[in-house]
């Protein structure tokens, strides 16, 4: 990792150049801060417990490492227990142990070690005395960072041994010549035949109605596709605390009246003093600070970073010109043009690090000692006044920032304020082509300027009003809030909020972790409200928040671990409906030939040409592999039966099917297969031992009561 990236991001490596996630985790602080740990399993998979104190300091882990945070890290940190029970379990069955020298191999071929220059030699190889120094390095620096070390170690032994377990599955699958014979047959075997169909979307869907009790019957009969996890429905009602058009007016007369002067009583002199308006006041700093919600800002900005709809008045005012008041951002604004001209938007630099032992961010190989880096620095220096040219070699033969060794030490486009205070201040403060040293966190810069990138900016001075509600206007969101809260437990929710002139948004699942409400925004105590064990269906409750007043309804509570009838509805519904409209239509094509049928059910017949196992799509009604698949077992003039489809009903007749050419071998399709095979192992490997599992969630019912 660059270590001017990090200057840039104005923080310091933790140790080395390395930015290993783990490195973040502060193992001793994870039980300050209020966390309870219940003596509860959070869960369990097939028998064995997952604890609740070893769960929340993952979850602490995820979070303070930014791998995730909220409902993502809960659930991050639940499927990777589930995942390490289920594949600890089989690779156990399976005798994997990792030795030694696999773990080494897996971390040269890991990318923070095997592409980082700190362990690769002047050959580029992976050095092995580098990564031990290292490791001695992390056991030398204190019991946080090896238990981190080992914790690493840990994670990559797993992840070693599941590429170990997914590869002897691999190993282990074999394509035969006859799979790789009908993959032949499937994509070349052709059948033409006669099609009589009439499709699902002719029955208009009021006569093919799915009730909630059939779509649970569906549910129960193949459980294992409708998992999911513990839910809440919940509706509400948001009252925004938002100005109304009252405020917006007043905060627009209050930036006019700035325009004007005004009458002020003085204590000192006891006497009224004219203050002069916006526009006439000599010091803008002053006039802002003392008037504006938000103080003066010193920025030069170029026309294309104003506001877009102002940007053209704002930028060609004349200087002590005012413009305003205008609407931006939730504020009524007026500003008044102190300056235009040139200034330095970006600095393009290139430098030379000359890292030292006991710098703050130094990375630990560094062996030498401040004193030692100053003299080198400052040899480096006088080596390039003179001889200029060389500044790009003496940076790649002596810098400590592998991400600028490649480019001579050269950074482009270098914005104001990415550097700490000391780099950011010499190249900015400093004409193009002088070079000088300064001293940083991570070690000497030799430093040179090598280009400046100017724009035309104007300063503005803006006296900016944020147009928020009134007190009056706060009293009577609270009593409507109130109103609703009171008479919705009473009422039909939906009704109520329509009368008092709200909106009820439609019911939400929400899991529980979830943070977000639609429409709303973060709101986690409401979500977990829903989850509390003396919340009952039918309970109302009213949130205030920052932003405005939430009134929840819970509306309903799925513990079961499957979906219920409306979160499934999608994904079943259309299978019911086809089933009954089946068998409408199966009444109407009644006749036992293709030209009965057809005029039975008053639909034409159509020729389906050279249609085969892979290219199953029948005109005007799509893909039917059904259908196509049992064309090819005709014989000619052979009629099918009704059969039904995925987007109708049909009956075919059979005209011909031509059959592929033997081949002396089938070996580019037996490829073709095994690879296909083995792509899907991991997958269906998981997915077959995750339906196979006895899985018990308890995070709700004991973090969240």
């Amino acid at each position: 990792m660059a270590v001017l990236q990090k200057i840039r991001e104005k923080s310091g490596l933790l140790i080395g150049v390395i930015g290993f996630s783990l490195f973040a985790f502060i193992i001793g602080g994870l039980l300050e801060g209020g966390i309870t740990m219940s003596t509860r399993n959070i869960g369990s998979v097939d028998g064995e417990d997952i604890s609740t104190q070893g769960f929340q300091m993952k979850v602490q882990m995820a979070q303070q490492n930014g791998q995730s945070q909220g409902s993502q890290a809960y659930n991050m940190v639940w499927n990777n227990e589930v995942k390490n029970i289920l594949l600890e379990t089989q690779f156990e069955k399976a005798g994997l142990r990792m030795g030694k020298d696999q773990l080494i191999n897996t971390i040269k071929n890991h990318p923070s070690f095997g592409q980082n220059p700190q362990f690769l030699n002047e050959a580029g190889q992976f050095d092995m005395a580098k990564l031990n120094a290292f490791i001695a390095q992390m056991k030398q620096a204190g019991p946080e960072q090896w238990n981190a070390w080992r914790d690493f170690e840990a994670d990559l032994e797993k992840f070693a041994k599941e590429q170990m377990y997914y590869a002897l599955i691999k190993s282990s699958v074999i394509t035969t010549n006859t799979e790789a014979k009908f993959a032949y047959i499937k994509e070349n075997d052709k059948a033409t035949f006669d099609v009589v169909g009439v499709s699902y979307a002719s029955i208009n869907d009021d006569q093919a109605k799915v009730t909630d009790a059939e779509i649970e019957s569906y549910i129960k009969k193949y459980p294992n596709q409708f998992k999911t996890s513990i839910s809440r429905e919940v509706e509400y009602v948001f009252i925004e605390n938002k100005p109304s058009t009252e405020d917006e007016a007043n905060a627009k007369t209050i930036v006019e009246d700035f325009l004007k002067p005004s009458v002020v009583y003085n204590k000192l002199t006891e006497k009224n003093d004219t203050i002069q308006g916006f526009k006439s006041a000599k010091n803008n700093i002053e006039f802002v600070n003392a008037n504006s919600d938000v103080p003066f800002d010193s920025t030069y900005y170029a026309k294309a970073e104003l506001p877009v709809e102002f940007a053209e008045q704002l930028y060609n005012l004349p200087a002590g010109e005012v413009f305003g008041p205008y609407l931006f951002n939730n504020y009524y604004c007026v500003s008044k043009l102190v300056e235009k001209k040139n200034v330095t938007e970006s600095v393009d630099a290139s430098h030379i690090l000359i890292a030292y032992k006991d710098a703050q961010s130094a990375a630990p190989t560094v062996v030498l000692t401040k004193e030692e880096a100053k003299a080198k620095a400052e040899d480096l220096l006088k080596q390039i006044q003179a001889n200029p040219g060389n500044f790009a070699a003496l940076a790649t033969a002596n810098t400590d920032d592998p991400g600028s060794k490649d480019k001579g030490g050269k950074y482009e486009g270098v914005a104001r304020g990415q550097m700490v205070p000391q780099f950011d201040t010499y190249i900015f403060n400093n004409p193009v082509g002088k070079v000088g040293i300064v001293e940083t966190d991570f070690g000497f810069h030799v430093l040179k300027v090598d280009n400046t990138n100017t724009k035309e900016a104007v300063q503005l001075a803006t006296i900016a009003k944020l147009i928020e509600p009134s007190e009056v206007t706060s009293n009577a969101l609270y009593t409507q809030a109130t109103k609703f809260e009171e008479e919705a437990p009473n009422k039909d929710f939906s009704k109520l909020a329509t009368e008092l002139g709200l909106i009820a948004q439609p019911a939400a699942k929400v899991g529980p972790f979830d943070e977000q409400l639609p429409g709303v925004g973060a709101n986690s105590e409401a979500i977990s409200w829903a989850y509390r064990k003396n919340t009952d269906i039918g309970d109302i409750k009213r949130f205030d928040t920052p932003n405005g007043y939430l009134i929840a309804k819970l509306v309903s509570v799925n513990d079961s671990g499957l979906m219920t009838a409306n979160e499934a509805r999608g994904m079943v519904e259309p299978i019911l409906k086809n089933e009954k409209k089946a068998e409408i239509i199966r009444k109407q094509m009644a006749g036992t030939t293709l030209e009965e049928v057809a005029k039975n059910a008053k639909v034409a017949i159509n020729v389906a040409t050279d249609l085969s196992g892979t290219n199953s799509t029948i005109p005007n009604f799509g893909q039917e592999p059904e259908i196509v698949g049992r064309a090819l077992t005709l014989k000619a003039n052979e009629v099918s039966k009704l059969i039904d489809g995925n987007n109708g009903v049909y009956m075919i007749k059979g005209k011909s099917v031509a059959k592929a050419p033997e081949l002396p071998n089938y070996n580019p399709f037996k490829a073709r297969v095994s690879t296909n095979n083995r792509n899907l192992v991991q997958s269906t490997v998981y997915s077959a031992l995750y339906n196979k599992a006895k899985i018990e969630d308890n995070r709700a019912k004991v973090l969240l009561q």
